[in-house]
């Protein structure tokens, strides 16, 4: 896979890049110092996952994780930051960010979450995902769904994606093939306007709650 570091620490960006450069499936690694030169790097060159920092000069990173899911909805950003604020958390989900991982976790624990990302799935450390469920308990949360018209079918699919099982479980779980169920969650997508995954869920969680 090919990485971007989104990172305004250039020991970190190098740090990062030493340990990535390590792996056998990473093929590409590239920087940028903040978000706008992230979204111009990937108009010249898109990679398979970015890894962005959240407090940075120029375009901090959830407007730079809003440009670039604007830009290339299908690319998956995740979040890599010391600070876990709840303002951050909702504001990165809600542009799309499809994890958020705190430095303080080990290196493999990281590079194993980018590794998950590209499956479809979506990684959120444990409290990390409670500070998210609580403020969708709360109904902190933009989306706003008042009729999902899903079939029973649909709902099973959407059950277990919003517990964070990956297509290739959802898919052995009930006894469907992976092309089946990604089928499925963009039927679902499309019913409720949104764009990914990560909003289907937070849609779920938040209505079940």
């Amino acid at each position: 896979m090919n990485v971007l570091l989104v990172d305004d620490d250039a020991l970190i960006r190098e740090s990062l890049t030493v340990l990535l450069s390590l792996e056998d499936d990473i093929a590409e690694i590239r920087q940028a110092a903040h978000g706008q030169e992230a979204l111009e790097i990937c108009q010249q060159w898109l990679p398979d996952v970015v890894l962005m920092d959240i407090r940075m000069p120029v375009m901090d990173g959830v407007a730079g994780t809003k440009a670039l899911k604007a830009a290339y909805p299908q690319l998956p950003v995740v979040i890599l930051t010391t600070f876990k604020d709840d303002e951050y958390i909702r504001e990165a989900v809600r542009h799309g960010a499809a994890g958020y991982l705190l430095k303080n976790q080990p290196s493999e624990s990281i590079i194993n979450s980018l590794r998950w990302v590209l499956r479809g799935n979506t990684v959120f450390p444990q409290d990390v995902a409670n500070s998210l469920s609580q403020m969708l308990q709360s109904g902190s949360s933009a989306v706003d769904i008042t009729d999902w018209n899903f079939t029973a079918r649909e709902q099973e699919v959407l059950e277990l994606l919003a517990e964070g099982c990956s297509n290739k479980e959802i898919a052995g779980s009930l006894f469907l093939s992976e092309g089946t169920v990604r089928n499925y969650v963009t039927g679902m997508l499309e019913k409720l306007h949104l764009r990914d995954r990560t909003q289907l869920a937070i849609a779920y969680l938040r209505r079940k709650n």
